[in-house]
């Protein structure tokens, strides 16, 4: 399994949660930091293994790179969870107290985080796919925000990012479809307590409050198990997840509401 930004926040906890199933688990950083080998070491009284790598996701040849050397440490990748990710705090640290304006916004940050957030997720998902055809298994959940942060004043280009990450997901689930390799995406469900947000007075959501990170454990445990084979093409809010009801009833409780299939052109 590979959980790319794995380090912090919702990626962190994603992955723990994976390692305490018992999961071999690589997680990764653009950058050698603590908050890798952290997590790592936190890991270590768990069930499972979780192996710190750096991976710029934004470099094709480096996403090549590391799914070999994951499928050499650790066996086949069977689960991807494209977490990793840059936010508004690159085009402006007071961005959620000073909304940045699209033409104020500087081409280099604007394209560091569509490279991120959205180019990352391909390649990681090139790299990964092959292996899983051959073995008619797998699963790529990816890693959204809530649709009024897609198109929030001052969001861009962090929100147009994830709104074109799930139109991919839904194509790459439709390319997929009869193969066995599920596509889904999985979201919070509102602000959540992470770095993409400012330290200080201002770190607060849109409504005031703020979500933990440990609420992406539960839906992605079950989107990456056996029990959500085949369910594939669909976006689930964790925040609406039911830890009291059986997996099959949460997931469906926190199922999106399906958008219109497209006419085939």
């Amino acid at each position: 399994m590979i959980v790319t930004g794995g380090g912090r926040g919702l990626g962190r906890e994603m992955a723990l949660a994976l390692a305490e199933e018992g999961a071999r688990v690589a997680i990764t950083g653009a950058r050698a930091g603590e908050e890798l080998d952290a997590t790592a070491r936190e890991a270590e009284s768990l069930s499972g293994r979780i192996l710190p790598l750096i991976c710029d996701v934004t470099d094709p040849d480096a996403c090549m790179a590391l799914v070999a050397r994951v499928e050499e440490k650790l066996g086949p990748v069977a689960v991807l969870i494209n977490n990793a990710g840059r936010g508004m705090r690159l085009v402006s640290e007071t961005y959620n107290r000073e909304p940045t304006r699209f033409w104020e916004t500087d081409p280099q940050a604007w394209a560091a985080i569509i490279a991120a957030n959205l180019n990352g997720m391909f390649h990681m998902s090139r790299a990964v796919v092959p292996g899983m055809l051959a073995r008619g298994c797998g699963k790529i959940i990816n890693i959204s925000t809530s649709d009024q942060t897609m198109v929030r004043r001052g969001y861009a280009p962090y929100g147009p990012s994830k709104a074109a990450m799930e139109a991919a997901s839904r194509i790459f689930a439709q390319d997929l479809a009869g193969t066995g390799v599920d596509v889904n995406v999985l979201l919070p469900g509102g602000a959540a307590d992470t770095a993409l947000l400012p330290d200080g007075p201002g770190k607060k959501g849109a409504d005031g409050n703020l979500l933990s990170p440990a609420i992406m454990r539960a839906p992605a445990l079950w989107l990456s198990a056996d029990d959500s084979n085949g369910q594939t093409g669909a976006r689930y809010i964790a925040r609406l997840w039911d830890e009291a009801l059986p997996f099959d009833e949460a997931a469906q409780a926190a199922r999106s509401a399906p958008v219109e299939k497209p006419a085939i052109m």
